[in-house]
């Protein structure tokens, strides 16, 4: 299919699909309050973003302000990102879980005038921070009660009664500001870690976005007819390029799960048809299903585990255009006992899942395959607005990210690096040149950090990560040497080594400081026979376990080591563990742990 509408930006698309749709019964949006979904029809949206735009021209900000949105999914956020962009400002989004100091630096950094937040949580963080913040002006809270002691607070309600008396006496501004808003024009920063320790902040502009929805709603059937249930976190860019703006381009109603928690039971309510979703949600529907059929008597067990059979074995046939009559009637008999009833727990009308934000591993999608619900995986960052290749329905190999999209032109370089050019590369990073020119060449390729190779079908195949910054099953950016350098302050650590790429949470394989070890054991009375056996000491664990707590406050929670395993040697050069110059060969200590390292995800 493709985007309902013809336009060059954000603010051109809402008004024209607004406008198409305006007197339609079927919502926009959906939103669970007080135990139902309520719908927000295309009228009371425009009206709602309309007055909040007037609203935040009445407090005096403008084009070219900065505009900081921290709050989970909710309709709110979807009004506080369109009327930015509608009044040509720019928005940078945060996640909700990070830090008061990292919210500071990025405020600061991008130079925020207004941030809007969703809670008290969330204004609890900026009233600790507002004095180190000096462009910040305004601050707006999406829910009706909070407390603040920043002389200009607002709730967001208040923010549009001000627009809608704005509006009576400037009733063609938001007009004249929305025509004015260009292509080019910068619509977003948004933030993502770099090897430095500071986040740096990539600058999309509207042609970088409106570019990439268009070229991947000429692959992807969406249409008005579908509906999508939205859980990932709109700050990130997939969620937001492809679960927000394409579907909203193509006339498809967005509803907004309460949290991650309750998809599973949101799935039931809404009953999506298409969604955007991690390998994390994959990870945990695929777990929680094995673990109930374990549990369960033998004969249902068998039952599930011979439907399984038959449907990777009817994958591999169809794929190959040989389905026997015997194969088709076995998966016949299959999806009436098994894949139906897995089908409805998603609702039942689900066409397909779209996953991006990590690399989804081979198995996990010929799993889904095998039970009928496909998942198109796609791969790019946020700096490629996100996405540069993806997968078909009518054009899939799992354990590939598909073929490059067709305004986007991939290659590997000589080292293996994979390497993109297109619209929808990013301008660069805000207030850093040289950080820009290191990954966008004179020829105007982007280095991705990604090493790759096509295979003989001309899909992608990500093999490796060139830097050791990696990504999380949940989709996030993490750099480990942040992380490592922080708990390496602890007395009772030596080394330290953090894991999670492509995993559900951060682990950490931990040598410890035996001098300071030994002084604690002394103290507490610890007896031990050997460094093993002092290691594996309930009170030593325990000593550990509060080491790292302590120490990660200052990290976001997807940035915090949920498990780890202490290790009695430690990492050598003699071993082949350590560089010359004394860095730990991440993938030689993986090996060589990788049972103990296996044991810590076992359970998730």
């Amino acid at each position: 299919m493709a985007l309902q509408v013809k336009c060059s930006t954000i603010p051109e698309m809402f008004e024209k699909i607004s406008q198409k749709y305006l007197n339609q019964s079927r919502p926009a949006l959906y939103y669970k309050s007080e135990g139902n979904f309520l719908p927000i029809s295309y009228k009371e949206l425009r009206e709602n973003v309309r007055s909040f735009a007037n609203g935040l021209f009445s407090l005096g900000v403008s084009n070219g302000n900065k505009i900081a949105i921290i709050s989970e999914n909710r309709p709110e956020w979807f009004v506080s990102d369109m009327a930015t962009v509608s009044i040509g400002a720019t928005d940078v989004p945060m996640y909700p879980t990070l830090t008061p100091k990292q919210i500071e630096y990025i405020l600061n950094d991008a130079e925020v005038s207004v941030v809007i937040v969703s809670n008290q949580t969330q204004l609890n963080k900026i009233l600790k921070i507002q004095d180190q913040v000096s462009t910040l002006k305004t601050i707006i809270v999406m829910n009706e009660t909070y407390e603040s002691t920043f002389p200009n607070t607002f709730q967001i309600k208040k923010v549009m009664q001000l627009g809608i008396e704005y509006e009576k006496t400037h009733s063609t501004e938001l007009e004249n500001s929305i025509s004015k808003v260009k292509a080019e024009d910068l619509l977003t920063i948004i933030y993502t870690s770099g090897t430095t320790g500071n986040p740096k902040g990539v600058m999309l502009s509207h042609s970088n976005i409106i570019s990439n929805m268009t070229a991947c709603m000429n692959e992807i059937p969406i249409d008005d007819t579908d509906l999508t249930l939205s859980f990932l976190p709109l700050c990130h860019i997939f969620e937001r390029m492809g679960g927000y703006y394409s579907v909203f381009g193509c006339g498809a109603t967005i509803a907004y799960a309460e949290s991650v928690e309750t998809v599973r039971d949101n799935l039931g309510e809404v009953h999506p048809t298409m969604m955007t979703a991690v390998p994390r949600f994959f990870e945990r529907v695929q777990t929680r299903l094995i673990k109930q059929v374990d549990s369960g008597s033998p004969i249902k067990k068998k039952i599930f585990y011979w439907a399984m059979s038959v449907g990777k074995n009817y994958l591999c046939a169809s794929k190959s255009g040989n389905v026997s009559s015997s194969l088709a009637f076995k998966y016949k008999i299959a999806n009436a006992l098994v894949y139906k009833k897995l089908k409805e727990r998603m609702g039942g009308k689900l066409r397909f899942f779209v996953s991006g934000g990590a690399a989804l591993p081979k198995s996990l999608g010929e799993f889904f395959a095998s039970i009928g619900i496909t998942i198109l995986e796609g791969f790019g960052l946020t700096e490629t607005s996100p996405v540069l290749t993806l997968n078909r329905l009518n054009d899939y190999n799992f354990g590939t990210v598909g073929k490059p999209l067709a305004n986007v032109e991939v290659k590997i370089a000589a080292d293996g690096e994979i390497l993109a050019k297109g619209p929808n590369i990013m301008v660069g990073y805000f207030k850093n040149q040289t950080a820009t020119n290191e990954v966008i060449d004179k020829d105007g390729w982007f280095h991705t950090g990604d090493i790759g190779m096509f295979d003989t079908n001309k899909n992608l195949v990500i093999t490796d990560r060139k830097k050791h910054i990696f990504v999380s099953s949940g989709g996030k950016n993490i750099a480990p040497q942040i992380i490592e350098n922080q708990l390496i302050q602890s007395k009772y650590i030596d080394q330290i080594l953090i894991l999670g790429d492509k995993r559900m949470f951060c682990s950490a394989l931990l040598v410890p400081e035996f001098d300071n070890l030994t002084d604690f054991a002394k103290s507490e009375k610890i007896t031990y026979t050997s460094k093993k056996d002092l290691i594996s000491n309930e009170k030593v664990i325990s000593l550990f376990s509060a080491e790292l707590e302590r120490l990660q406050k200052d990290l976001a929670n997807f940035e915090r080591v949920r498990k780890f395993r202490l290790i009695s040697d430690t990492f050598t050069i003699e071993n082949n563990e350590l560089t010359p110059t004394l860095k730990v060969k991440r993938k030689v200590v993986e090996e060589k742990y990788s049972s103990l390292i296996e044991e810590m995800y076992k359970l998730g």
